[in-house]
């Protein structure tokens, strides 16, 4: 695979068939996976170089909101979201924003799809991440929930202006969320749109 891009303050999406490279790409930037060479930049700050530089995952200040959403089922809402962060103040503005601070005492076998989305959306944030990324993050919702999903989405981007990189299949998803569409094949770029 070669990938060469740069991503600012806004959303780009990663969008191609199963098996193009697109959550390899997250998990190389999150340093789930260790790239065969290379550099990784975010903010001017070298997260990885070939040979030289391979920053630990919880040393890149990367949110990452995983497909099956990985919430821990042992700890309610409120601990999966405190879980990687001091500041409480920061969680309950979260739990606010995402309309989830009702559901923090319950555990995540307790609450539905849409409920558990936005609980890990508000883990990935509490962090204060530098970067923000999403493997198919609506796969699991229905039509009704993804929409308001991807509204929230829209909003919390405006609001923290932070870089997001999102995987999707779905094509009308890519239009409407990314600020950018990279589409992929065989673990190259074929053509960006903006």
């Amino acid at each position: 695979m070669h990938v060469d891009f740069v991503v600012g303050d806004e959303i780009v999406v990663l969008f191609g068939p199963s098996g193009s490279g697109k959550t390899t790409i997250l998990n190389c930037l999150a340093g789930l996976t260790k790239p065969d060479k290379g550099e990784i930049l975010l903010n001017d700050r070298q997260l990885f170089m070939t040979k030289q530089i391979d920053i630990a995952i919880q040393h890149r200040h990367i949110g990452y909101l995983f497909q099956d959403y990985a919430l821990f089922p042992h700890m309610t809402v409120r601990r999966n979201i405190t879980y990687g962060t001091k500041s409480k103040n920061l969680v309950d503005q979260l739990m606010k924003e995402l309309h989830i601070d009702h559901l923090q005492e319950n555990y995540p076998g307790e609450i539905s799809g849409g409920e558990k989305q936005r609980v890990a959306l508000a883990r990935a944030l509490a962090t204060e991440p530098q970067l923000l990324l999403l493997d198919e993050p609506f796969s699991a919702l229905d039509e009704a929930t993804k929409e308001k999903s991807h509204e929230e989405l829209i909003r919390l981007h405006k609001l923290w202006r932070i870089p997001i990189v999102m995987v999707t299949h779905s094509h009308q998803e890519a239009e409407k969320l990314g600020d950018r569409i990279l589409y992929m094949e065989e673990g190259h770029f074929v053509s960006r749109h903006a």
